[in-house]
């Protein structure tokens, strides 16, 4: 091979990879959070699952982009394993029109599409139509590559080693297949691959017979980047590369025993080769859909026999920081809203048991709660490292807030475990260790304001769920009526003291810092609200 073959082939391919990247992020852009919500509604039936699936695939300009969406989307518990298998088969189908499109003698208009695209990039803003000249320009590059390689590819006709070891493939299917899923799975395109398969066809190195077994190959190559990107996720999000994988596998099993006829009908549904390699790829995936489609149920639990859950207590961590989901702003948010609001769970399951601590004085119990705390700050640690994972020029206004409230909201429930931890507890061990007691009244008081600070807490929290305005307000009103309430039972502890009654001076110091600490657990709360009434004014 000749230095000028090597550069071609690699400035081809190189530009072939940039182009399907350009165009799947121009797509992306114009449409991608609509596309992501017809992701996460495609689950309703398999049906219209395989429909959005291909439509979405075609878009995206790559299952595997479509899969490792799916990958995070299922660890991030926003879709579960059965949901996934009709977009997964609609996926494989989708990925097809990239490769009918290179297929289509197109790339002698290659230069005026890349002239296209880049005139709309130029006379357009940052919006839509910026995204769609850089569509267009994608898909120009990408016929410019299929011409180039085409080119690059003639001269070989006439090396008859070359054009034999190709040829082989049609005699040892097997080998056509593992060299071709290798190439796909560095590459990280089925696309890629089978248009340097069309562009060998357009230049007569490549028969049809040769070039099933890459199309074969191709398709199984393509589950790499969803198999990496399950590294490290949940189990259901491994099982759904694990899904990719197998429906792929099983395919091309099927399929192999009846090569020949495949090949034959293959050839009966076009007249030239570059459209039969294309078609091939489009059949095989159509036939694997209609043949998995009304077998997902079973073959949902079939993966979930081949990989179960783990045994054994999971080690406490955050559940939906899917790094997969950081590339969408919207559903990174959400999902660093429910951890947070995981933290309110067990803040607000703190408070109500700090109180059961001070009546029942138990020592258990207490370490229980402190231990509580640990978690409260390991989930406040990731989130915020999870939000500084997200690109600021890439959120909006509205996002760029919603990431401060959620940041500021997972401050204060660590807060929050702090006070109860390092105060509210070391309160309740003086008063454990001293063998002491409040007094009836006093006891009673203390509990009538816990149980107003829980209502507070509850309300802070679906203030801060839903970004509603109305509640804040509501929550914010009552911050005074608690203050008055404090001073009212502090006022109403001292003038026992002055009565002379000895629960209340045993414990004097005690009461009135577990109410200062109360009182500031309110403050932390109202603060949540105050975030959101802001938000509103602006």
């Amino acid at each position: 091979m000749t230095t000028t073959f090597i550069l071609s082939f690699f400035g081809g391919v190189m530009l072939l990879l940039y182009g399907m990247r350009l165009a799947g992020e121009g797509l992306q852009k114009a449409a991608g959070a609509r596309l992501r919500s017809m992701l996460l509604t495609a689950t309703s039936n398999r049906f219209k699952g395989v429909g959005i699936g291909a439509v979405i695939t075609s878009l995206l300009q790559s299952s595997s982009t479509t899969t490792v969406l799916l990958v995070g989307f299922v660890g991030a518990g926003l879709l579960g394993l059965r949901d996934t298998m009709g977009v997964i088969l609609g996926a494989d189908i989708g990925t097809t029109v990239t490769v009918q499109l290179i297929a289509f003698n197109v790339y002698d208009y290659a230069i005026g599409l890349i002239g296209v695209g880049i005139f709309i990039m130029i006379v357009s803003g940052k919006g839509t139509a910026r995204a769609v000249g850089q569509a267009v320009l994608g898909f120009g590059f990408i016929f410019y590559a299929t011409r180039t390689l085409i080119f690059t590819f003639n001269p070989l006709t006439e090396n008859p080693l070359l054009k034999e070891a190709i040829l082989s493939f049609s005699s040892d299917p097997f080998a056509g297949i593992i060299v071709s899923a290798f190439l796909t799975a560095l590459l990280q395109s089925s696309a890629a691959t089978l248009g340097l398969a069309i562009s060998a066809a357009h230049s007569g190195l490549l028969t049809l017979d040769a070039a099933m077994p890459i199309v074969l190959g191709a398709n199984i190559g393509t589950c790499v980047p969803a198999v990496l990107a399950s590294f490290g996720a949940t189990v259901d999000a491994r099982r759904v590369a694990l899904a990719h994988i197998l429906f792929k596998v099983a395919g091309v099993v099927v399929v192999l025993p009846f090569l020949g006829l495949f090949t034959h009908l293959v050839g009966a549904s076009a007249a030239e080769l570059p459209r039969q390699v294309a078609n091939a790829h489009t059949f095989f995936n159509i036939a694997i859909a209609v043949l998995c489609l009304p077998f997902t149920v079973p073959f949902t639990n079939l993966i979930k026999l081949i990989m179960p859950e783990r045994e054994g207590a999971a080690r406490f961590g955050p559940m939906y920081l899917d790094p997969i989901v950081l590339a969408t702003p919207s559903l990174a948010l959400v999902q660093a809203a429910r951890e947070a609001l995981r933290s309110a769970d067990i803040a607000e399951d703190m408070i109500k048991k700090s109180i059961t601590v001070f009546q029942k004085n138990d020592m258990t119990l207490l370490e229980r709660v402190e231990e509580m705390d640990d978690d409260i700050d390991l989930l406040d640690r990731e989130v915020k490292l999870y939000l500084t994972k997200l690109s600021r020029e890439g959120l909006t206004e509205d996002q760029a807030r919603r990431e401060m409230e959620i940041i500021l909201f997972s401050s204060y429930m660590e807060s929050i475990g702090d006070v109860i931890d390092k105060n509210l507890m070391e309160l309740a061990r003086k008063k454990i260790r001293g063998g002491l007691s409040f007094s009836v009244d006093g006891m009673k008081e203390i509990e009538q304001i816990h149980q107003k600070i829980i209502e507070n807490f509850e309300l802070g929290v679906a203030a801060f769920a839903g970004s509603d305005a109305d509640l804040a307000r509501k929550l914010i009103s009552r911050k005074a009526k608690l203050a008055e309430l404090e001073m009212e039972y502090r006022q109403a502890h001292l003038n026992r003291l002055r009565k002379g009654l000895r629960e209340s001076i045993d414990t004097s110091s005690i009461h009135l810092d577990l109410l200062t600490n109360l009182k500031r657990i309110n403050s932390y709360v109202t603060n949540v609200a105050y975030q959101i009434v802001e938000k509103r004014k602006e």
